[in-house]
């Protein structure tokens, strides 16, 4: 289980302190997918930065299995079972995809090893382990091998931001079935289907959380046509 107390975060902004998160408070259970969505800049993706620990929270805790982790580096929160994936994969030239699954894993896979997890997000596996995770592969190959990387992690806890960025229709269907009810997933989106597939739902807005709980019960509370005004920006 993932826990937040009172997690603040703030900035200075042309000499003016900002609050981009507001005395955060909120429980992330195992075995459970929650969906995190709101408009741009309400705080989403700093709130799954500050659990990673990319971002350090101003004031605030952060509990993992009763442990208290804010102060642990990005590297040893991911040694506890935390991973994460950016909404921009990072590319790395001369070396194949078939290298970082092996990296990525800690073991050297099998060829249908390796498929398997390129598989899950709808790639065609064998015309990919041999190629450079580069800039020759399109944005949303490099996306959905991300993805894939990160589900090859052994861990706990697993945090998308934005997987469906990049991402056609048809793959988007595909990525929509990764998510199994064995682990602790967190996902920023704003996509309906997604919600829809989600346990929990947590809404922010202006760095607070609007609405969190029961997936049917918070899209009720939001009402025909949401998703398509935060994809409007209104």
């Amino acid at each position: 289980m993932l826990e937040l107390k009172n997690i603040t975060y703030k900035i200075v902004e042309h000499g003016k302190e900002k609050v981009i998160l507001d005395d955060i408070s909120c429980v992330f259970d195992d075995k459970c997918l929650t969906a995190i969505t709101g408009h741009n800049g309400s705080g989403k993706s700093t709130l799954t930065k500050i659990i990673m620990g990319i971002v350090k929270p101003t004031r605030g805790k952060i509990f993992f299995d009763g442990e208290d982790i804010t102060k642990l580096s990005v590297d040893k929160r991911a040694k506890l079972g935390i991973n994460y994936a950016f909404q921009q994969p990072v590319t790395f030239k001369g070396i194949t995809v078939k290298d970082l699954i092996d990296i990525t894993t800690g073991e050297e896979n099998s060829t249908d090893k390796a498929c398997e997890y390129l598989s899950k997000v709808g790639l065609c596996a064998r015309n990919y382990l041999d190629r450079d995770f580069d800039k020759t592969l399109s944005g949303g190959e490099q996306k959905r091998i991300e993805l894939a990387l990160a589900l090859a992690k052994p861990g706990k806890c697993f945090i998308f931001d934005e997987p469906e960025a990049g991402i056609d229709l048809w793959s988007f269907d595909k990525l929509n079935n990764i998510f199994d009810n064995e682990k602790c997933y967190i996902v920023v989106s704003h996509q309906e289907r997604l919600l829809k597939k989600a346990d929990k739902i947590l809404v922010m807005e202006n760095g607070k959380i609007a609405k969190y709980g029961e997936a049917k019960t918070v899209l009720k509370s939001l009402g025909s046509g949401y998703c398509e005004r935060l994809k409007e920006g209104l």
